[in-house]
């Protein structure tokens, strides 16, 4: 499994333009070949860090070059974030716990 990490912090005048952006490219997301889930977490300082797992590294990879989510990158280094970061990581062990 591959996780992609990301962190930002949004413009304050961007919101509501990123709120639909961002609802699209969890749509599209889940249609992706090698998808598995994806959540968002809200610090009270109002960094947003997004969690996406992909099956595999060629998953992931197909996901980051499509081409409406390369647009809605370059739309969010342009107008939505005033920071960010992205780390992409290779799971080398899991384990789960549940009743």
């Amino acid at each position: 499994m591959v996780l992609t990490v990301f962190r930002s912090r949004l413009r304050e005048d961007a919101r509501d333009a990123y709120m639909a952006t961002a609802q699209r490219m969890s749509e599209l997301a889940r249609t992706m070949p090698g998808y598995r889930s994806h959540k968002v977490f809200v610090a009270d300082d109002g960094e947003r860090v997004t969690i996406v797992e992909f099956e595999d590294e060629a998953a992931q990879r197909q996901w980051a070059t499509h081409l409406e989510h390369v647009a809605a990158k370059k739309r969010g280094r342009e107008t939505f974030y005033s920071e960010y970061s992205l780390q992409v990581c290779a799971v080398t062990r899991e384990t789960r716990f549940g009743r």
